[in-house]
């Protein structure tokens, strides 16, 4: 309860800034590239300041990788793209300034397709690109702003209550019209979202699918918040406004030009990201109606599912039988081996675990989930300069993963290098957003001159800019 509304205050934070009464404003206005950029900054540092998000290099690796798939028919970009999955029950995707995305697992839970989660991922981007957040913006945030980010970050949370108090006066002066991005810049993320679907060949259908859903979902919803809260226009909008696109192509594009997709990828961090978030008695139930009634695709995953949380129940025999029935689906799946020397490496068979990751590793040495638990593997057996090595790998390519640095600093810990654990352990509090034990212990490195001066040039850099994002 406290990470959420923490993660409540983060947003509230940066609606502050983000939003104003006035709905249009002149271009000298709105915020800059390099402002746009700073806030985005503070906003995920204080999201992490307090809120886990699933960071997992699995999940991270899925959700990044299908953003780069959009990106490269988008074009070049003013900013560097990150996405994240938050933990919450909310139907929500949004936005952030500098090109960070979030999705919230409620949202990713009831997707059916990967098409459906691209879809939504790519009318996000459609919003960076087009800066709708940059241009409705003003530098001068006024505190009738602070209520309204207020009552935004409730309703974005699936807390109406604050935000009906909150706009009561809102609603009063006329203003709560101006909550939500406009219908032109709905239309507008939807077309781009469009137009790249078809240029990699998925179908643009998918959004009439996922719009559905939404709609479904706004009408429940509905009943329990006023219309004036609702921060996004009428899904009956863009539904109708997507089906008129496909209407008005359905001729012109060719027989056969769109790709049957393959799930197998999203269902599996579907359901990862089900077993990590939601309630284990509700999943397993849902897995265990969906492996009786589902298609071959679905019932095979859902046997994923249920060893994902036979594994965190502890229960690793049924975790492994499980995974034996997914791989006799798919025979040539490499991450189905890394699950199950995961699985072999937590219940203590080592020799299994190792054979498994340094086999699957070998043959994809782009995986790092594979590289960070064939360096645990590699560790427990004793390899530990092989581990370290491993460790940086997946370190230099995911330099955020907060728990890379944990492990780095536990292995120098353990060969008496005191200075350099505690820099690990500095970027590890760091990227768990523990700020006085971040820069308490960047102080110390600061000052320390057993490790190298690139250690300490990083730790003074790091603490400059922590308290310049403070200034923000």
């Amino acid at each position: 309860m406290h990470r959420f509304a923490t993660f409540q205050r983060s947003i509230i934070w940066l609606c502050c800034l983000l939003m104003t009464a006035a709905p249009f404003r002149p271009p000298a206005l709105a915020l800059t590239i390099g402002e746009e950029r700073d806030i985005g900054e503070k906003l995920l540092y204080m999201i992490r300041t307090e809120f886990s998000l699933l960071d997992d290099p699995d999940i991270s690796q899925y959700i990044n990788g299908l953003g780069q798939q959009v990106l490269a028919q988008a074009g070049p970009q003013y900013f560097d793209y990150h996405f994240f999955v938050v933990p919450s029950k909310e139907f929500n995707a949004f936005a952030a300034p500098s090109g960070l995305i979030f999705f919230f697992s409620g949202l990713i839970e009831t997707m059916k397709t990967e098409d459906e989660l691209l879809s939504v991922m790519a009318h996000e981007i459609g919003h960076v690109v087009s800066r709708h957040i940059a241009s409705r913006s003003d530098k001068s945030a006024k505190v009738g702003a602070i209520s309204m980010a207020m009552a935004l970050a409730s309703l974005a949370l699936g807390d109406p209550s604050l935000a009906a108090g909150l706009f009561t006066g809102f609603q009063a002066a006329g203003q709560a019209a101006y909550l939500h991005f406009s219908r032109i810049d709905e239309e507008e993320a939807d077309r781009l979202a469009y137009d790249w679907l078809h240029a990699l060949r998925r179908d643009p259908k998918a959004m009439e699918g996922m719009l559905r859903s939404m709609r479904r979902i706004a009408r429940y919803r509905s009943e329990q918040i006023p219309p004036y809260l609702l921060t996004h226009p009428n899904p009956e909008a863009r539904l109708d406004y997507v089906q008129s696109l496909l209407d008005y192509q359905a001729n012109k594009v060719p027989r056969n030009y769109y790709t049957e997709t393959d799930n197998f990828d999203f269902l599996r961090m579907k359901y990862r990201t089900m077993v990590a978030v939601s309630d284990p008695q509700k999943t397993r139930a849902y897995l265990i109606r969906t492996l009786a009634g589902g298609d071959a695709e679905e019932t095979a995953m859902a046997a994923y599912g249920l060893a994902l949380l036979e594994a965190k129940e502890l229960n690793f025999a049924k975790a492994l039988e499980h995974l034996a029935r997914v791989k006799k689906r798919y025979p040539d799946r490499l991450i189905i081996d890394v699950d199950a020397g995961i699985v072999h490496l937590d219940s203590g068979d080592t020799a299994t675990a190792l054979e498994l990751l340094e086999q699957a590793a070998g043959r994809n040495p782009h995986d790092m989930y594979a590289a960070f638990h064939l360096a645990r593997a590699c560790e427990k057996t004793g390899q530990v300069e092989r581990a370290e090595k491993l460790f940086q790998q997946v370190m230099k390519i995911m330099p955020e993963y907060s728990q890379i640095y944990f492990e780095l600093g536990r292995i120098k810990a353990n060969q008496g290098q005191q200075g350099i654990s505690e820099y690990y352990l500095a970027k590890y509090y760091l990227y768990e957003g523990k700020e006085e034990l971040a820069t308490e212990y960047f102080t110390k490195i600061k000052k320390n001159a057993t490790v190298s001066d690139a250690m300490r040039a990083e730790a003074e850099e790091i603490l400059q800019r922590l308290e310049e994002l403070k200034k923000l």
